[in-house]
């Protein structure tokens, strides 16, 4: 018996067993024996996930979805299921570095980004679908009118690869947007280690106020007298590079 697709867990099950390999294949599996995947659903992306050689973990709280991928997929034992992935400690779940893998529901895709550069420590790869929009929001670069708050977080953390765009009729049902699969590879930028809350709020701020200088968008945070004159502040957050934010963060914070 197929699983019923929820709408409030904004569930479209992947029907396209091709697409699904190539998700899976995005990943390199190299420099971690772990995998997490999120909202399996009925295991399109579970099938290829269990053929390689890496410990498989699946993040579901459906309980129709969790019951047919134990019929299903043997090789997934009880340990293998870890619930609801927004709420769990990955630290203390995993305790060791895992690659996060997913067609990932719509609904809460950001906050799923938001989470895994919470734990970058231990995510050295990511590899998804995601509303096609969000997708491009996350991959964008400055100056493109999907360069934002989700691309610079998340970009701080990650190089971010938009691979392929995927249709709505390869799923059940069909969603009402296309979809985008991105990989994501945790970079070797430095510079942030303690400082990522600032660094949160300067992003956050200049692009609350996107179609101002950074001076003027900046004002609400108090900016600290003697980097008022510091021309990162004469430009718009739109036209500003990752490496922009985290170099004037830093000043920001050694000023003080």
């Amino acid at each position: 018996m197929d699983v019923r697709a929820k709408k409030h867990l904004g569930q479209h099950f992947l029907t396209d067993q091709n697409i699904a390999r190539n998700i899976v294949d995005s990943l390199s599996f190299e420099g971690y024996k772990k995998v997490l995947e999120v909202g399996p659903g009925m295991g399109v992306l579970t099938k290829f996930l269990l053929e390689k050689d890496s410990e498989i973990y699946v993040a579901e709280i459906d309980q129709e979805s969790i019951v047919y991928l134990k019929q299903h997929y043997p090789k997934l034992e009880e340990q293998h299921f870890v619930g609801d992935f927004l709420k769990i400690n990955i630290p203390e779940v995993f305790g060791e570095e895992l690659a996060v893998i997913g067609n990932f529901p719509y609904n809460i895709s950001s906050q799923i980004l938001f989470k895994i550069i919470d734990n970058y420590t231990l995510i050295p790869e990511m590899s998804g679908m995601f509303q096609k929009e969000v997708a491009e929001r996350t991959a964008a670069k400055p100056r493109t009118k999907d360069y934002g708050i989700l691309s610079v977080l998340v970009q701080a953390y990650y190089d971010v690869e938009y691979l392929f765009t995927v249709h709505e009729n390869v799923f059940n049902p069909p969603p009402k947007v296309k979809s985008g699969v991105i990989r994501m590879t945790r970079n070797l930028k430095e510079g942030l280690a303690g400082n990522e809350v600032l660094f949160k709020q300067i992003v956050k701020a200049g692009f609350g106020q996107r179609r101002k200088k950074m001076s003027n968008a900046l004002k609400v945070l108090g900016i600290p007298e003697n980097i008022k004159s510091h021309p990162f502040l004469d430009i718009r957050a739109e036209e500003l590079s990752v490496a922009d934010f985290i170099a004037f963060a830093n000043e920001w914070e050694n000023s003080l």
